[in-house]
């Protein structure tokens, strides 16, 4: 495939949109879908991306530029202070201070009056992950047998659903070579409910065979994916797809496709230690 060097320039023009809009718009409530529509991202894609360019959540984006503006205004100009609030899209004053406080660790009117006190600006985490380049490729759909969880990702009982399947697939007489233990993660822990995220653990067969109880049977669609190979622990994956979203893909001359992606688990936990295990993970993309 040709890449096409502008898709750089085309992600910052979209996420440029956004930032506009949320900075011309302090004083209004903001809509998630309307930025998604403006910026012309695919509502499987959006949250992640602009995480992924604005260093945290688009919700904290838009509070943290919120709280950044009424501190120059408490700073620099003599406001009243439930005027500052309103201007920054605080209807109730008091929920103005709370978010306030919650951020910086002191009140408005104590900022305002205490000219020792300094504002700092928070650093993003910045890591060097282990991540190798990705291969570009076709896939073929894939069968899988599935349980569905919902709830803290950090928290689910990986090992009993994937003792389930393997029973099943025991029982069955479905075993071949080649199986795939997958994961697919339906939402963003940054944005959903701890108690409603939703994941899929399967594991990836060859063999036909039908749905039974808890256990599903589906397929993952085919097509062209960016297969990306990460060597480290389980608990800064979040971070990987970040670097993906924001450093790769801009560059990459490729567009996400509007798909859901999942991630494919090499090694055994039991048997690898935390910072040696590997995992494939599939962005969908056209």
């Amino acid at each position: 495939m040709t890449q096409r060097p502008t898709t750089k320039e085309d992600y910052i023009k979209r996420i440029n949109i956004i930032s506009e809009y949320i900075n011309n718009h302090l004083d209004e409530d903001i809509d998630m879908m309307k930025l998604a529509e403006i910026s012309c991202f695919s509502l499987w894609h959006f949250h992640r991306i602009t995480r992924a360019y604005f260093g945290e959540p688009l919700g904290t984006y838009i509070t943290r530029t919120r709280l950044e503006k009424a501190a120059k205004q408490l700073r620099y100009s003599n406001i009243a202070i439930n005027e500052i609030a309103y201007q920054v899209g605080y209807n109730v004053p008091s929920s103005f201070s709370k978010a306030f406080r919650a951020l910086y660790g002191f009140s408005p009117n104590d900022y305002r009056n205490n000219k020792d006190l300094i504002i700092m600006k928070q650093s993003r985490l910045n890591e060097k992950l282990n991540l190798k380049s990705p291969k570009i490729l076709e896939l073929n759909p894939k069968q899988v047998i599935y349980i569905k969880l919902t709830g803290n990702y950090g928290e689910l009982d990986f090992g009993s659903a994937w003792q389930k399947l393997w029973q099943y697939v025991k029982e069955q007489k479905l075993f071949t070579k080649g199986m795939e233990h997958i994961a697919i993660y339906y939402d963003d822990p940054k944005i959903t409910d701890p108690n409603k995220l939703r994941t899929d653990i399967c594991l990836a067969i060859h063999k036909k065979t039908e749905s039974k109880g808890e256990i599903g049977v589906k397929t993952i669609e085919g097509g062209r994916f960016a297969v990306f190979l990460y060597q480290g622990t389980y608990d800064k994956l979040d971070m990987v797809y970040d670097t993906i979203y924001s450093e790769w893909l801009p560059e990459s001359g490729y567009k996400l496709r509007n798909y859901q992606c999942f991630e494919k688990y090499i090694s055994n936990p039991a048997r690898v230690a935390p910072e040696k295990l590997k995992t494939e993970i599939y962005i969908a993309i056209e």
